[in-house]
């Protein structure tokens, strides 16, 4: 259950968050320090006021933010590099787009190239956001919240202490905390990871006949590539799946270890 196991971990930028030998939560555990440490642009607070909704449409391109007044914007898919800022005759290719009424709060926000960013998305720092990201709109980002390229951080989902791997997405209705997706996972609408026993102590996984103590009081799930939910499922504390499994629509994943290809139902 390390990362290895779980993750192709060759193309993620942050692959240093995971420990090699190590269990693969200990991510979690090494989160905050990673950000912590994470040298952060300057935010314009011209055109970015720290905690309130943006007035306009602001851009960030080659390390500049623009007003978005004057610049045509062709709002495509994000994810699929199909998002387009042109000023006058100039592509201006990788800006990244946040729309008027999103909401930054706090300095420790890095954004990467082409991201879409709607109205109604409130960032707390820190984030650090991947290339080609879509930031829906009423997404809460709680803090800690760490995603690699091509990311969806999705309508009315809240995410807190998460990594998302290259391509992970949740798209609709979701709750993540202290939680990590894999490369292409997908949440079906309204999945939760339930993240907080309702007894006191450490979440326990069971894995080959053993109890082992992860030393977190908060841990959700982990899902390994290619690892899906259905709509409105839900996850115990502590839940570990494999690669590509599958947890189907309206049921409840016992915590644990799920071997790859487990279909849960």
């Amino acid at each position: 259950m390390n990362a290895s196991s779980l993750f192709d971990l060759s193309d993620f930028d942050h692959a240093r968050v995971f420990a090699d030998g190590q269990y693969v939560w200990s991510a979690l555990s090494a989160l905050k320090g990673y950000m912590d440490a994470y040298t952060y642009p300057a935010l314009d607070r011209t055109l970015i006021a720290n905690g309130k909704p943006l007035s306009d449409t602001v851009i960030l391109y080659e390390g500049a933010f623009l007003s978005g007044e004057d610049l045509e914007i062709v709002f495509g898919d994000a994810t699929k590099g199909s998002l387009k800022v042109t000023r006058n005759t100039e592509i201006l290719t990788g800006a990244t787009v946040l729309m008027a009424g999103a909401v930054l709060m706090g300095d420790r926000i890095a954004l990467g190239r082409g991201v879409l960013i709607e109205s109604g998305a409130m960032i707390k720092s820190p984030a650090i956001i991947g290339d080609f990201c879509e930031i829906r709109q009423a997404a809460y980002l709680r803090g800690y919240c760490l995603a690699g390229k091509r990311c969806v951080l999705g309508h009315a989902t809240e995410i807190k202490h998460a990594i998302f791997l290259n391509d992970a997405k949740a798209g609709h209705f979701a709750y993540l905390g202290d939680s990590i997706l894999g490369n292409n996972a997908n949440l079906g609408a309204g999945t939760k990871f339930a993240n907080l026993k309702m007894i006191k102590g450490n979440i326990v996984i069971r894995h080959g006949g053993e109890r082992i103590d992860t030393g977190l009081r908060k841990f959700g799930a982990i899902l390994g590539d290619g690892s899906q939910t259905g709509c409105n499922s839900v996850t115990n504390p502590g839940t570990i799946f494999g690669k590509q499994c599958m947890l189907l629509p309206n049921c409840t994943s016992p915590g644990g270890y799920h071997p790859e290809k487990t279909l849960l139902k």
